[in-house]
């Protein structure tokens, strides 16, 4: 018997928008014939990916393609869903069909660009099964992806799963990350026949002949479950594996968008598709979510540091010095011996974090709290804290080790979104599923781990120019770069890492480095005084996962670059887009003897030619130049 859960099946439904398919034409007084294949494709948006539904009569089974350019991207993939009253992946007879267009605009808190325009076609097709069940499939198109999505009335019972599959074409090149309940896994280059037979993370990247395609998911909520990919080595298929063998669903149900970012990479690389997908914000009053740069403490001192008030208190000094607007405090500071008994109606006034958070507000810098998941899964537990690290004046929670994409985790993060907004609190979340649109809802989630980030001490170059190509396109990352004192721990040069806190995205850029590691290199440190963690746009200069990637992202009127390379020392030439006039550009690159800076007018359209160390890389900032001005820093 399925457990009622709280469905917003009514309010995704509302939410569907528009698609333009194509129509066979009824003689003269006769009904329609019947459709067999349905053109999906946004209005006039050149190179824009075009998808195609089947009807095979003979099984009534579906499938969708995607091609671009008139090239495959995607191979004819299968579509369905089972569940407990019906098989609703075979048996289907055609019934009717909606088009509308979708065309929104919003504004976002964090990510690649913070104003946002959507122009989509939607096309709802609907079909009926055996003894009467019903399927709605829900596909759309935009300039830079196609999503699908199964809408399926009350009544069905629970979802025992999904006959969804991804077909690429066997040769494309794949950076595919090995399937991880934390999402931590590495990327590793294959092509999508010759990868290993096994479990991949849903964020895995091809090169077909159509263009790159990132599949992703999009409005994950409890009302469904997680996926993987399952791939068997020999073909090109991924299929679509839920995390739970059963999902219960008594009342209508709207699944999680499927979709898949098409385009050039640089296309791939600005797309904001997944979270485009995403309803809109449940928050309406975001003044209080505010991103920024933050010393985070963890690697820099660990669990010591974080059971000490007077240690804390000299980062925060630190921070204040440095214009960072927030320090991190991370595992231990509540913990009295194993740990607090937090049903001691005392305990609150045994810690020393209001007086930590009164010390670094006075300093103009904000505290943001880790704290275990264990300590937020009970309304309880959460009625405790919540108002409590409000009340103190704590700016945010990263809240760590979830490590499922199950329903009944993906319920709690239901509870835990409403509940942070309603009291104030930014979030970043660690051991973690990956944003999948969550930025949208809920713009007070800042960023998320779900990536091998700078703690890992496994990481290649040719993972860190991989992640701005996959994990990094759908949403923040928290990889926390800037782990100068990590020599040997980690496969970059220091100019890389400065590099890093341009190439990844977070609304809360954790910097993991010690105030010591960055007094070394002052030039380092000059740069990330001046890097924001929101950005008024996002352009990929040059880029091959593995090899190589150097991003640009605009703050006003200054340009920020972050270069990061896989392989041996080169001389690399970066064609700018910065647009008309001249411009200062001034380069932070690795030397003979450490970090060195060069500064150079360029016009916008210029090459700027960068030495890069093995495994290394380089940052730059960018200012309109007219005579007299020296320095793009501020200040």
């Amino acid at each position: 018997m399925a457990v009622p859960i709280r469905t917003a099946c009514s309010a995704l439904c509302a939410g569907l928008v528009a698609a333009l398919l194509t129509t066979v034409p009824a003689h003269a007084g006769q009904p329609p014939l019947r459709e067999r294949a349905w053109a999906v494709q946004a209005a006039e948006a050149p190179h824009a990916p075009h998808a195609r539904v089947t009807l095979d009569d003979a099984t009534g089974t579906l499938d969708l393609t995607v091609s671009r350019d008139g090239r495959t991207v995607l191979e004819p993939s299968p579509l369905g869903i089972v569940t407990e009253g019906a098989d609703l992946s075979q048996g289907l007879r055609f019934l009717h069909r909606k088009d509308r267009a979708v065309d929104e605009h919003y504004r976002t808190k964090s990510g690649k660009r913070l104003d946002r325009t959507v122009h989509m076609q939607e096309t709802r097709l609907s079909f009926a099964g055996a003894a009467g069940a019903r399927l709605d499939l829900v596909v759309r198109a935009s300039a830079d992806g196609v999503a699908y999505r199964y809408v399926l009335p009350a009544g069905h019972g629970d979802v025992l799963g999904e006959t969804s599959a991804f077909r690429l074409p066997a040769e494309a090149d794949a950076w595919l990350s090995t399937y991880r309940a934390d999402n931590e896994g590495q990327f590793a280059q294959y092509t999508a026949a010759t990868a290993p037979t096994g479990a991949y993370s849903e964020q895995a990247l091809f090169a077909t002949p159509g263009g790159y395609a990132l599949l992703a998911e999009s409005d994950l909520t409890g009302g469904y479950s997680g996926a993987r990919l399952a791939h068997t080595q020999g073909s090109g298929a991924y299929r679509v594996q839920l995390a739970d063998e059963r999902v219960e669903a008594d009342g209508p149900l709207a699944t999680t968008w499927r979709a898949v970012v098409a385009g050039d990479l640089a296309t791939v690389t600005r797309s904001t598709f997944t979270d485009d997908l995403a309803p809109a914000s449940e928050v309406a009053d975001r003044s209080w979510i505010r991103p920024g740069t933050v010393l985070w403490t963890w690697l820099a001192g660990g669990r010591t540091a974080g059971q000490s008030l007077a240690a804390q208190k000299a980062y925060v000094d630190y921070a204040a010095e440095r214009g960072w607007p927030y320090e991190a405090v991370d595992s231990g500071w509540y913990f009295k011996k194993d740990q607090w008994d937090v049903t001691d109606p005392d305990w609150e006034t045994n810690s020393w974090m209001p007086e930590l958070v009164a010390y670094a507000r006075a300093k103009g810098v904000g505290i943001i709290v880790w704290i275990h998941q264990r300590d937020l899964d009970t309304p309880e537990e959460r009625a405790r804290w919540l108002p409590t690290l409000e009340r103190w004046g704590v700016k945010g929670v990263k809240i760590d080790f979830m490590n499922s994409e199950a329903q009944s985790m993906l319920r709690w993060y239901d509870t835990i979104l409403p509940e942070t907004a309603a009291h104030h609190l930014m979030v970043d979340f660690h051991g973690s599923t990956v944003p999948k649109g969550i930025q949208r809802t809920w713009p007070q989630v800042m960023t998320l781990e779900g990536v091998g980030g700078e703690e890992k001490r496994t990481n290649t170059a040719a993972h860190l120019t991989t992640l701005p190509f996959t994990r990094n396109v759908i949403g923040s990352m928290d990889f926390t770069p800037g782990g100068f004192q990590r020599v040997g721990q980690r496969p970059d040069s220091d100019a890389a890492e400065v590099g890093l806190t341009v190439v990844y995205e977070s609304g809360l850029q954790m910097f993991a480095g010690t105030p010591q590691s960055y007094d070394e290199r002052p030039l380092a440190r000059a740069f990330m005084d001046q890097v924001p963690a929101a950005w008024d746009d996002t352009r990929l200069l040059a880029g091959r996962p593995g090899q190589e990637a150097v991003l640009a992202r605009r703050s006003g009127d200054r340009w920020f670059l972050g270069g990061v390379y896989a392989g041996p020392a080169r001389t690399a030439g970066v064609p700018l887009a910065l647009g008309p006039g001249k411009w200062l550009v001034e380069t932070v690159r690795d030397g003979a003897d450490g970090l060195v800076q060069d500064s150079q007018v360029l016009r916008g359209d210029a090459t700027l030619t960068v030495d890069v160390v093995a495994d290394g890389g380089f940052a730059a900032l960018a200012c309109p130049w007219r005579p007299g001005v020296t320095t793009c820093r501020r200040r």
